[in-house]
């Protein structure tokens, strides 16, 4: 049986069922409105909307790879590119580039040309500290780290904070070697 081809962040997104845009943004501005409320301080919500995406992430990536039928990465640049090109086009309806490699190659940024999380949004003065997407930075690391690599994601640049972009840094901290719950040679 021949090998079924990789499908496209495109087609996969017209295949699977979506909720209304619009619901899916205001009930996202909801949850970030009450954790403001809750926990009062930025710094925390911050947190918690890491906290949220980072338990998104490791939930996503088995629906990823079964509806993508991508093979293994090669590389961290394999794997940055699949996530831009792919990942956010399947769930988000995005599209974003890999830019700025480092020397080694364990660090990039992924810069998102729309972001639906953000529309009929304005953050208030009170609020400037707020990275409001940050749910994104945890799904990239929960899926990341599914798939053995340990990384620290953060915003470089985000427009509700006056940027031009909204721009992601993907940092490699580690490649973890998969684990086998057993020994085949026993």
């Amino acid at each position: 049986m021949p090998a079924v081809p990789p499908r496209s962040g495109d087609a996969i997104f017209a295949s699977i069922e979506r909720v209304n845009a619009e619901l899916f943004t205001l009930t996202y501005g909801a949850i970030v409105r009450q954790l403001l409320t809750d926990l009062e301080e930025v710094d925390e919500v911050n947190k918690q909307l890491d906290q949220m995406g980072y338990n998104i992430g490791i939930r996503l990536i088995d629906e990823f790879l079964a509806k993508a039928n991508i093979s293994r990465c090669v590389d961290f640049k394999e794997t940055a590119d699949v996530i831009a090109k792919v990942g956010f086009k399947m769930f988000l309806g995005i599209s974003a580039s890999v830019t700025n490699w480092d020397a080694d190659g364990t660090t990039c940024s992924i810069v998102l040309e729309d972001n639906p999380l953000v529309d009929f949004v304005e953050l208030p003065d009170t609020c400037q500290g707020l990275y409001y997407c940050n749910v994104l930075s945890g799904v990239i690391r929960g899926a990341l780290e599914m798939v053995s690599m340990k990384t620290e994601v953060t915003w470089v640049r985000d427009m509700l904070r006056g940027d031009d972009a909204y721009e992601l840094q993907v940092k490699l901290l580690k490649q973890v070697p998969e684990e086998y719950p057993y020994k085949d040679d026993e």
